[in-house]
């Protein structure tokens, strides 16, 4: 039988024991903290990544736009509306809601010339916006308007059936005999049809119909094929954008107006506004097309504010930066020879300068990675009374 160890074996010690445990919490701590400062440092660049991603995006779609103010419209990028008691908007939507205004909740109006409301190839909306938090200054609209040139509405010949009715057809033939402005994209072989699923006519497209006096109507229902490349499209008095007003009056530039069997061209107009939506938090910048529901192109907008250039034709002279063309007293700046703008309307802007389109990330303190970014740069609006100034101040 062997001997058995007679000594006592020994542990740690409280005194260890604490020692340990201290140390122990102090190490521990110092990795909390570390991953704590890595991880805040990590949400901040996704932040920001995501905020420049986003704010990229809209400055893109916002200057496109923007850029593209009154091609395709006629000379000068001014037609004469519908003139009657209820003057048409834009704005709205088929839902019967409007969306600009103090409260998000009117419409947009057109502006007026000697009792004739016109549009624009691009129209400003001078403090039209919502007062956010961050400033206690009204925000901007704005709304430009061009032709829809990837859908060849223009290549189908349109008949006036009635008040409220336009049939189109498709002339047969190639090259299409009608109308000789009828030319395909590089890849496109045929028009769409009017009932496309992807680019068709739908409630709420505005079609320009060509003429010696040229008409906007809003579709207000879906295409009916009625033969081989032939269709039937509803224009009722009952439109959104009140451009169908069933007046018979001369001069009023509506398809009432228009004698029944008249042949003619049409083109869809693309009325494209962009404001601040602050009904939710955080505030969205959003996009409405026409007489169709608006749609957020990014979120977290804190401010937007425009001014624009625009050139006096009569008197040769242009007029900068003004934040609300057409009156003296809101110019942004008088300074080099500018004398404000009493008297021009939209169609003489020459530049749009966005002064202001702010965005900041999502809202979580000074500590927690708060950044935000502001698009300032200038458009030309070379489609509209375009002229290059130099400053040789």
């Amino acid at each position: 039988m062997g001997d058995r160890s007679k000594r006592r074996e020994r542990g740690f010690s409280l005194l260890e024991m604490t020692i340990a445990m201290a140390l122990g919490t102090i190490v521990l701590g110092a990795a909390v903290q570390l991953y704590s400062k890595a991880l805040g440092a990590t949400w901040t660049v996704s932040q920001r990544a995501e905020l420049q991603q986003d704010f990229r995006a809209a400055s893109n779609i916002l200057t496109r736009d923007l850029s593209l103010a009154g091609a395709g419209l006629s000379a000068n990028a001014a037609i004469p509306l519908v003139t009657t008691a209820t003057p048409p908007r834009f704005g709205c939507d088929q839902t019967g809601a409007c969306y600009l205004g103090s409260g998000n909740n009117a419409p947009g109006a057109y502006p007026v010339q000697s009792g004739t409301p016109y549009l624009y190839g691009l129209i400003h909306g001078y403090k039209t916006g919502p007062i956010l938090s961050s400033n206690p200054e009204a925000t901007d609209t704005i709304t430009v308007v061009y032709a829809d040139s990837t859908f060849l509405l223009n290549c189908y010949k349109a008949q006036i059936t009635n008040t409220t009715t336009v049939t189109f057809t498709l002339p047969t033939g190639t090259p299409i005999p009608w109308p000789s402005g009828c030319v395909f994209p590089s890849g496109v072989t045929t028009p769409q049809a009017l009932t496309d699923a992807v680019v068709g006519l739908t409630a709420g497209d505005l079609i320009l119909f060509s003429g010696t006096s040229p008409v906007v109507a809003e579709v207000t229902g879906t295409p009916t094929a009625t033969g081989a490349n032939t269709y039937t499209v509803p224009f009722a008095a009952t439109d959104a954008l009140k451009m169908n007003q069933a007046t018979t009056t001369a001069g009023t530039h509506n398809l009432a107006s228009m004698t029944a069997g008249t042949q003619t061209t049409g083109q869809r107009l693309l009325v494209i506004t962009y404001y601040i939506d602050n009904t939710p938090l955080p505030p969205r910048l959003m996009q409405q097309i026409s007489g169709h529901s608006p749609m957020p192109v990014a979120e977290n907008i804190v401010y937007m504010k425009f001014s624009y250039d625009l050139y006096d034709d009569t008197a040769g002279a242009p007029a900068i930066n003004q934040c609300n063309p057409g009156n003296n007293s809101t110019a942004c700046n008088l300074l080099n020879g500018s004398t404000g703008s009493a008297g021009l309307i939209d169609n003489q802007i020459t530049k749009i300068n966005i002064l202001h389109m702010a965005m900041d990330s999502t809202v979580k303190g000074a500590l927690g990675g708060y950044v935000g970014l502001d698009l300032e740069t200038s458009v030309s609006a070379r489609n509209l009374t375009y002229n290059n100034n130099y400053n040789n101040n």
